[in-house]
Parts: C-alpha cells; sequence; structure tokens
C-alpha cells in the first residue's frame, strides 16, 4: 500500500514533485486501541507492533496530530485497528 498512491506527481526542472496529498478523516471507532506512551516509544515501533509494517508510522502520527516520530512520555495515543484510509486522494 503506497502513501502517495493517489497523489498527483508533476515535473519541474527536471525534478519530480508530488502534489499535496489529502487523506479521509479517520474516523473513531469501538475497536480502536488507545494507548498511553512511555519513554523511548516512536510512531515506528508503534506502527510494527500494531500493524507489521514500520512504514505505517506516519499514519499513527496523522491520526493523533504528531508532528514528530518520536512521542513525549505520558501521550495518549489512538491506534485504529483499520488501516483503510492510508492512501490519499
Amino acid at each position: 500500500m503506497a502513501r502517495y498512491k493517489n497523489t498527483r506527481l508533476f515535473r519541474k526542472n527536471k525534478k519530480n514533485y508530488y502534489a499535496t496529498t489529502i487523506y479521509k478523516k479517520v474516523e473513531e471507532k469501538n475497536s480502536d486501541n488507545y494507548f498511553i506512551s512511555q519513554e523511548g516509544d516512536r510512531c515506528d515501533n508503534l506502527a510494527v507492533r500494531f500493524y507489521g509494517n514500520a512504514s505505517l508510522w506516519w499514519f499513527i502520527a496523522k491520526v493523533n496530530n504528531l508532528t514528530s516520530m518520536n512521542i513525549p512520555a505520558g501521550t495518549s495515543l489512538r491506534i485504529p485497528t483499520s488501516i483503510e484510509n492510508t492512501t490519499g486522494f
């Protein structure tokens, strides 16, 4: 599953660029996992733990409005069980 699968690609000065990717809102569901981060937790490690794929770290960051892969200890996180909204348009 490619993160930029549906994102428009354009070329400028012999370089490829992606347009801005728009993602659907990830609705809260009863099946979502909730997690309190501990010292040293990072989005990529949590993506491996919950999804089996470190490259989905950005999805956890997006859902929780994080701006970094590193997560401050004590942060309450929502981890969606479904990764159906991981492709943009």
